[in-house]
């Protein structure tokens, strides 16, 4: 697991995580409640709706969706704060 600060309320699994799989992040023991794959995040703590995704010491994105402790955090159930990185701003902001 790679957790950069004590604000961090995610984790980076290092390696494919199983349910019930209990973890240790910096003294944090969480049990994995979904599968997570590599390279994927994992909430360390408890992250409410509208509430900001903290990873490397800063946030990331939003939570769309209360997100308990254990579970997977990805796309859906954050909103990116930082852009999708696979549009280019002009595109953003043309109708579809």
């Amino acid at each position: 697991m790679i957790v950069i600060t004590a604000r961090d309320n995610v984790a980076t699994a290092l390696e494919a995580l199983a349910t019930g799989q209990t973890i240790d992040a910096n003294g944090q023991r969480v049990t994995v409640s979904e599968p997570i794959a590599s390279g994927h995040k994992i909430a360390l703590t408890a992250i409410r709706s509208g509430d900001p995704v903290v990873k490397y010491g800063n946030p990331i994105g939003t939570a769309t969706t209360d997100i308990a402790a254990g579970a997977h955090v990805h796309v859906h159930n954050v909103a990116s704060g930082r852009g999708r990185g696979d549009k280019h701003a002009d595109q953003e902001s043309q109708p579809l």
